[in-house]
Formats: C-alpha cells, sequence, structure tokens
C-alpha cells in the first residue's frame, strides 16, 4: 500500500496511453498539486510533456502540433471549461482523465460539444488526494466542520478523496469509526454509500482478511498538533511550513535568491529520503559528514566544520560544490534556520515543558514551569499560548487549576486576544466533556508499569516521550483490542481475524508525529501495513486555524450529494 506509487503509476499510464509525440498536460489547481508531489517537470519532460497548462488560464495559444492530456477534477467548473475548449480545440487530440466518478450526463455533456471529434478517450483514474509519503495522504482542506457537523461541500470532497484513495489501492474495506464524533458515522455513512452503489468499481479480488478504514476525529487529541517537533520532516513543517512539499524560505536573513524557496520531496533528494524521520541532531552530524566527505577530495583547502555557522560559511564559499551538491546547500539552509529558530525562541526549554504537559502528572511542576517560560522574553505569544493551552486540556478538571492565572500572565505578556480567546476555543474544541478516550491516564496495570518501567530507565530524549494517542489506538486495533463500543463497526458484520491492511483517516487534520508512529508500526510490524489520512496535515499554525475555522458556538446541518456513474473506469 504506497499512496506516492498509486498515483505515479496513474500518470505515467496517461502519459504511455497517449503514444509518442509531443504533448500538453492541462491540468486544474488541484490536479498540479496531486501530480506536482509524485514527479519533477524534469522527470515529465522526459515522456514528450513539453508544456504545463492550467484549464482555467485565459490566454493559452493554439498549438495545432501538441496533444492534450486533461486531467482534472470533475467538477462542474471543470466540465464547463472542457465543453468551452471542445467547442474550440487549440491541441490536435485530447485523452481526457478525471480523477474521480463523472456523471453520465457529464460526459454527454462533452460528447455534444465534441463535434470536431477530437477526443480520444475519456476515463477516470483515481488520483483524487495529496501523495505526501508513501503511507501518508492528504485532502489539502483546511476548516473542514461547522461546529461538531461537516461543512457539506467538505464533507463530499472528502468522501470522493477517500473513495478515490480505496480505488487507487483497490481496496473494498469494512469500516469503523469513532462513536463519540458524530463527524466519523457520518463520513463512514458516505463512504459506505459510494461503495455500494458503485459496487461494480469496488469488486477486487478478495483477501482473506477484508482490509478496514478507520475513521477517527482529531477532537480526540488536541494535544498531539500542539507540540513543537524534533525530527526533520515534522520539524521542518512545524517551525517553517511545508505546502505540497515546497518551503518558503523568503524571510531567513540573508537568504539567496536561488534558495527563496526549496522544495524537500524523499522521491528525489535522498538526504531527505534517509533523514526525514532522524532527530535533529542526528541531521546536524549528518549534513557534517556530508560535507567532510566532500572536502576530502580537496585536501588542500581542509577547515574544520565546527558549526552550523561554519557549514553554512564553507558551502557559501564554494561555488563548484554549490553545483556538484544542490541537495546540500539546501540542507544546511534548511538546518541552519532551524537550528537559528530553537535558539531564537528559546524551544529546547519551551519543548521539554511541552512534553512533560503531555506526558507526565505533576501538576504543581508543570504549573511552576509554564509561569516561568511566560516571564520569559524569548518565548513568543504563540509558543507562550500553546503552552497555556495545553496545561489547559491536561489540568482541566484538576482540583487546584490554575487558568485565571496563567490567561492573567499571557495578557500581562502583551499576548494578543486572538491567542488568548483560542485557548478556550481549544478546550471547547478537543476538551474532556468531547473526547470519546482519555488521553492522560493510563488505563491498566500493564500501562502503569510501563509508565513507571519508563521513569526508572529515564527517557531517551526528553523532547520526544509524548506517543500520539494514535499509536495506543493503533496497537490495539492490530492485537485485536480496540473496543467495539468505542469504535463500532459500520453494519452487521464485523472482522474475526486481526487486520492486515489498514487505512486510517482523520477528520481535522493528521500530523507528521502520527505520520512517523505508522512509518514505526508499518516496520516494526510485519504482515501490516498502515496508510494514514487526513482532511488536511496539520502544524500548530494551522491545527489553531482549524479550532477557530469551527466556530464551536454556530452549529449547522449538514446535507452532502455524492456524484453518479461514470465513462470508463481504471
Amino acid at each position: 500500500m504506497n499512496v506516492v506509487l498509486a498515483v505515479k503509476q496513474y500518470i505515467s499510464k496517461m502519459i504511455e496511453d497517449s503514444g509518442p509525440g509531443m504533448k500538453v498536460l492541462l491540468m486544474d489547481k488541484e490536479t498540479t498539486g496531486i501530480v506536482s508531489m509524485v514527479y519533477t517537470q524534469s522527470e515529465i519532460l522526459q515522456k514528450e510533456v513539453y508544456l504545463f497548462e492550467r484549464i482555467d488560464s485565459p490566454n493559452r495559444e493554439t498549438m495545432k502540433h501538441l496533444k492534450a492530456i486533461c486531467f482534472l477534477r470533475p467538477t462542474k467548473e471543470n466540465v464547463d471549461y472542457l465543453i468551452q475548449e471542445l467547442r474550440r480545440p487549440k491541441y490536435s487530440i485530447y485523452f481526457i482523465y478525471f480523477s474521480n466518478v463523472i456523471s453520465k450526463s457529464d460526459v454527454k455533456s462533452l460528447a455534444e460539444a465534441d463535434e470536431q471529434e477530437v477526443v480520444a478517450e475519456v476515463q477516470e483514474f483515481y488520483g483524487d488526494y495529496i501523495a505526501v509519503n508513501p503511507h501518508l495522504f492528504s485532502l489539502n482542506i483546511l476548516g473542514c466542520c461547522q461546529g461538531r457537523n461537516w461543512d457539506p461541500a467538505q464533507l463530499s470532497r472528502t468522501t470522493q478523496g477517500l473513495t478515490a484513495l480505496l480505488l487507487s489501492l483497490k481496496k473494498c474495506p469494512m469500516i469503523r469509526y469513532q462513536l463519540s464524533s458524530e463527524a466519523a458515522k457520518r463520513l463512514a455513512e458516505c463512504v459506505k454509500q459510494v461503495i455500494t452503489k458503485e459496487y461494480e468499481l469496488f469488486e477486487f479480488r478478495r483477501t482473506e482478511v477484508p482490509p478496514l478504514l478507520l475513521i477517527l476525529d482529531r477532537c480526540d487529541d488536541a494535544i498531539t498538533p500542539l507540540l513543537n517537533q524534533w525530527t526533520y520532516q515534522a520539524m521542518v513543517h512545524e517551525l517553517l511550513g511545508i505546502n505540497n512539499n515546497r518551503i518558503d524560505l523568503s524571510r531567513v536573513p540573508g537568504i539567496s535568491k536561488d534558495l527563496r524557496e526549496v522544495v524537500l520531496s524523499a522521491e528525489n533528494d535522498e538526504f531527505y529520503a534517509n533523514n526525514m524521520y532522524l532527530n535533529f541532531a542526528e541531521i546536524g552530524s549528518n549534513i557534517k559528514n556530508l560535507m567532510e566527505d566532500f572536502q576530502k577530495k580537496k585536501p588542500k583547502e581542509q577547515q574544520k566544520l565546527e558549526s552550523i555557522a561554519d557549514m553554512k560559511a564553507f558551502v557559501e564559499n564554494y561555488p563548484q560544490f554549490k553545483k556538484m551538491s544542490g541537495t546540500v546547500s539546501k540542507h544546511v539552509t534548511v538546518v541552519g534556520e532551524l537550528s537559528r529558530l530553537v535558539g531564537e525562541r528559546n524551544l529546547l526549554e519551551v519543548s521539554e515543558v511541552e512534553q512533560e504537559l503531555a506526558c507526565q502528572n505533576d501538576h504543581s511542576s508543570a504549573l511552576q514551569n509554564v509561569k516561568r517560560l511566560l516571564q520569559n522574553p524569548k518565548v513568543t505569544e504563540c509558543d507562550a499560548a500553546r503552552l497555556v493551552m495545553l496545561y489547559a486540556l491536561h489540568y482541566e478538571r484538576h482540583s487546584s487549576n490554575s487558568l485565571p492565572g496563567l490567561m492573567m500572565d499571557l495578557r500581562n505578556k502583551g499576548v494578543s486576544e486572538k491567542y488568548r480567546k483560542l485557548v478556550s476555543a481549544v478546550v471547547e474544541y478537543g476538551g474532556k466533556r468531547v473526547r470519546g478516550s482519555d488521553l492522560f491516564s493510563p488505563k491498566d496495570a500493564v500501562a502503569i508499569t510501563k509508565q513507571f518501567l519508563k521513569g526508572l530507565k529515564g527517557i531517551e530524549n526528553v523532547y520526544t516521550q509524548h506517543q500520539p494517542f494514535l499509536h495506543e489506538t493503533l496497537d490495539h486495533l492490530i492485537k485485536g483490542k480496540l473496543k467495539e463500543s468505542l469504535y463500532p463497526y459500520l453494519g452487521p458484520s464485523t472482522l474475526r481475524d486481526r487486520p492486515q491492511d489498514i487505512i486510517v483517516f482523520v477528520i481535522g487534520g493528521a500530523t507528521y508525529e502520527e505520520a512517523l508512529t505508522v512509518y514505526n508500526l508499518n516496520r516494526s510490524t510485519p504482515g501490516v501495513r498502515i496508510v494514514l489520512g487526513g482532511t488536511t496535515v496539520h502544524n500548530t499554525k494551522s491545527f489553531l486555524e482549524e479550532v477557530l475555522s469551527s466556530g464551536l458556538h454556530s452549529r449547522s446541518k449538514e446535507s452532502s450529494h455524492v456524484t453518479s456513474r461514470s465513462a470508463s473506469r481504471r
């Protein structure tokens, strides 16, 4: 189950099926992102695709010597654009691929518009999601719910994205969902509805143990997206932000022109692929090793590389090194900037207290540490607010709860009203009243013993003590111990055997820390394959936007419609 490979194969097939000759790839805003995640422009150029165009771009030239491969989402808007295109075709022949189920009436409208008979093919290729890592996908939807209920348009888009994922992986799953979440049940029903309606599409070769789709809600664990991260991919997203593999470095002091925006993709960056799940300390030494290997080839100009600053200076002084190793200069810049932000924002200290709030149960120590950090001028308003949010979530019902005092400390620190209001919004979003599970206290003797032993051994790394709640959920699921009273099956049938192929989807967004958990479980559990998806992939900033956009005071009714039947399918 590899989502990057699934989307890549669809795009390769489109290009191959159009035959030899020069081609243009015609996409919409969303499919442009979908393609760019799995193929670089230079890789596609090698396949005779010489032009990339948006279907909504108004001033495209007529180029009758090119074949057009159209890869589009089956929206009304895109169908209208195609109808206009086919009435006055700009290219010699059209191969049309929709990323999801297209209705018969839309296919009929396209056929009627094709008076010049330029359409060679109309097909459905189900690459209707963003493949982030081989085991991680996203729908790039921020703000999927209004109150506790779905925004109808986002429910429809999420249903399409999730059913496309199942079709691309050739899975017809049994479905379980989080009982405490109305949104999870609603999405489970919508996915089931599509599977029932499009039953011919879902007729895959039966496996001995059916695949399982588990639908969860972010509300059940609001802690994970609030924590600072220390593994490479997660840390880059937390501190710099990753948007479809792109990182904006334009605000980095003294940045050179060619590094203002960089791409980090494990598909074509070996260093990133090898280091994305390692912690920050290891990455620094791995970059150093890489550069020292290069220096060995230049014995005359031996330099000592003691710090990140030395490394940056070294790279800047070697234009030929830059040429040979754009990759290294990119990573030195990114790691250098992460290092600068860690120092500037006092993140080691902040993160240690975050971990204590997430993993330990010592109220007076936690309160003292949060108060101390709120007095520190280096701690930013975002970091100050998140510490108070973590405190509010953990000690919400503690007899000595001191939230009002901490809120006053935030005000005295000059933290803006927006962040102060978010503290209560986060508790409203993911507090005890909402959660279907107990996030903080170990539930049984085994778990208590484990925690005690962990305390005795001393934690290997105080910054990475936290395990996302998803780890426990998946661990129970794999062992066949996940309670049906909390995560019921949709429909009468249940799974007798332990699941092997598991697709987990988080409404309200997954995180890179959870993706790391899934990556580790895949490696440590033979015979089990897990793919994680979410409406988006969060860092703290986007998670707080998610909380804000849910505007929990306004409750709205939801409705949804599901797309109907289709042309020819793959």
